[in-house]
C-alpha cells in the first residue's frame, strides 16, 4: 500500500502555503506564483521524530563586538551618515533606485574612497550588466584609483563567492542582484527563486567571512524593490537613491538599517565628475532672491538628526467653476484639506470659495508635522496679499481646534535658523530659549492671522 501523500501550493514570492491552487496568491496578491509540492506524510512524521543533534548555545556575554564598533568609513560624510556612521563589517546592504539615477556612480565613488582609506584589503566590483572596459571608463571619469579595485565579470554566484573567500576583499559590490544566478536554483536569472537563493549565498558570505557586501537592486514601476519581499527582510540595510526629475540633486535615504537610524538623509548634487556632497541642504530648498512676495513662509524640518530650512509657497485665487480646488507639490493633499478647513472654521478666513495651490520649494516631499504652521502662514499671506518678513520662521503643529502645538527638537530647529541669519520665530507657547532670536509665542491660528494682517 502506497504511503499517503498530501499536495500543497507554495507562493514563490512570499512563501505562503495553500491547500488549493489559484491564479493569484491570497497573501501577497502576486499572479502565477503558486507552485505545487507533494509531501509524503509518513516521511514527514518519521523526519520529525528522528534524533537531531542539539544546536550550539552561544554565550552572548563572551562575544566581542569589535567589528560593529570599527565601521568602515567611506570618507564621504553624507554616505556615512545614512549608513549610521559607516559600513559595518559583515553587513549585507541593498541599494535601489530608478534606472539612470546614479547607483553605479555613487558605488564607484564609495569603492574608491574605501580603497584609498583602507590600509589593507581590496574592493571587488562584480557586474553582470557591464564589461570591464565600461566599468574602467566610469572609474576613470570619476578619477578613481585602480590599484585596489578588482573587477569580476561573472554572474555565477558560486564563482563570485569562491573568489571573495579566497582574496578576502574589504567590500564586495554586486551589480546587480537581478543578473546573478545560482546553480542550485533551476530558473533563469532575475526570477524570484534565483534572487532569493543568490541573496542567501551572499548573506552567508557576509556573516561567516565578515565581508561587507552591497547589492544593487532594480525597482518595479511602482517604485518598490524588484523580486520577493523577503529580499528586503534578509539584508541588514535597505538604501534608496531618489531624485527630482527636474533637479540635479539626489537624496540617499535608508528605509531599513539594523545598525543605525532609518531617518537619516544624504543630499548630493549630480555633476559630470560624479556626486558632490551638499553640506548645507537648506540652500537648495530656499528662494535665492531677496525680494519679498506674498504667500511665502519658511520652516525648519528635521530629517533624522539633521535640521534644514524649507520654503513653503501658497497661491490663493478665487474659484471660478465648481468646487474649490486643492493642489499640492511636496506636501500631503489630505493634510492641506484639513488645514484649510481649520483656517476657515477657527481662523476666521473664508477659503470655501478659494482655490489653494501649495508648493514646497526644491521638490522634496515633507511629512514633518512642524510644517503645519508655515503652511497656514503661507495661505494667510497669499489670501490677504500681505508679505512676510524674509527673516521670520514658523514652527508648530496645528490642531483641529486651531491651537498651535509644540513639536520635537524645537531648540535644534531654532539654532539652525539662527545660524542661517533668521532673527524672528513664530513658535508655540512653550518654554524655549533661542539666544538673541526674537520669539513670538502664539496659542492659536487667530493670533497668527492678526500678526500677518498687521505686519509692517
Amino acid at each position: 500500500m502506497s504511503a499517503k501523500t498530501t499536495t500543497i501550493y507554495t507562493c514563490a514570492k512570499c512563501d505562503a502555503q495553500s491547500q488549493k491552487w489559484s491564479g493569484r496568491c491570497l497573501s501577497c496578491g502576486a499572479w502565477g506564483t503558486l507552485g505545487e509540492e507533494t509531501l509524503n506524510r509518513q516521511e514527514v512524521e518519521k523526519r520529525g521524530t528522528a534524533a537531531t543533534a542539539p544546536a550550539e548555545i552561544i554565550r552572548l556575554d563572551q562575544i566581542k563586538n569589535d567589528n560593529y564598533e570599527k565601521r568602515i568609513k567611506t570618507g564621504i560624510s553624507e554616505v556615512d551618515r545614512v549608513f549610521g556612521g559607516g559600513i559595518v563589517p559583515g553587513s549585507l546592504i541593498l541599494l535601489s533606485g530608478e534606472p539612470g539615477i546614479g547607483k553605479s556612480t555613487i558605488l564607484a565613488q564609495i569603492a574608491n574612497a574605501i580603497a584609498l582609506n583602507s590600509d589593507s584589503g581590496e574592493v571587488f566590483y562584480a557586474s553582470g550588466e557591464e564589461s570591464a572596459s565600461q566599468v574602467k571608463a566610469r572609474l576613470a571619469r570619476l578619477s578613481c584609483d585602480f590599484a585596489k579595485i578588482g573587477f569580476i565579470s561573472e554572474t555565477n554566484v558560486e564563482k563570485i563567492v569562491a573568489a571573495a573567500k579566497k582574496h578576502k576583499p574589504k567590500l564586495l559590490i554586486i551589480d546587480s542582484i537581478q543578473t546573478m544566478y545560482s546553480s542550485e536554483a533551476i530558473s533563469e536569472a532575475g526570477g524570484v527563486n534565483q534572487i532569493r537563493v543568490s541573496t542567501v549565498k551572499f548573506l552567508e558570505l557576509a556573516k561567516i567571512d565578515g565581508i561587507s557586501i552591497i547589492l544593487i537592486g532594480h525597482i518595479t514601476k511602482d517604485g518598490s524593490v524588484a523580486g520577493p519581499k523577503s529580499l528586503e527582510h534578509m539584508v541588514d540595510t535597505v538604501i534608496y537613491l531618489e531624485s527630482d526629475a527636474n533637479k540635479d540633486y539626489r537624496m540617499l535615504r535608508s528605509t531599513k538599517n539594523r545598525f543605525g537610524s532609518v531617518n537619516e538623509l544624504g543630499v548630493f548634487e549630480m555633476t559630470g565628475a560624479g556626486f558632490v556632497e551638499i553640506k548645507n541642504p537648506s540652500a537648495i530648498f530656499m528662494h535665492e532672491g531677496n525680494e519679498l512676495i506674498s504667500g511665502s513662509a519658511v520652516c525648519c524640518v528635521m530629517d533624522g538628526t539633521r535640521p534644514f530650512l524649507v520654503e513653503v509657497q501658497a497661491l490663493v485665487t478665487k474659484t471660478l467653476f465648481g468646487y474649490p480646488q486643492r493642489k499640492v507639490s511636496g506636501f500631503d493633499l489630505n493634510r492641506l484639506q484639513v488645514l484649510t478647513a481649520v483656517l476657515t472654521k477657527r481662523g476666521g478666513l473664508n477659503l470655501t470659495t478659494q482655490d489653494v495651490i501649495l508648493n514646497i520649494v526644491g521638490g522634496m516631499k515633507i511629512t514633518d508635522p512642524v510644517l503645519d504652521l508655515s503652511v497656514c502662514a503661507a495661505i494667510i499671506s497669499a489670501l490677504l496679499n500681505q508679505k512676510i518678513d524674509h527673516k521670520t520662521i514658523f514652527l508648530g503643529e496645528v490642531g483641529l481646534g486651531g491651537e498651535v502645538r509644540n513639536v520635537g527638537k524645537l531648540k535644534e530647529r531654532l539654532a539652525e535658523a539662527a545660524k542661517l541669519g533668521y532673527t524672528r520665530a513664530i513658535v508655540p507657547n512653550v518654554d524655549v530659549k533661542a539666544g538673541k532670536m526674537e520669539l513670538i509665542k502664539v496659542k492659536n491660528l487667530s493670533e497668527v492671522v492678526n500678526r500677518i494682517m498687521h505686519a509692517a
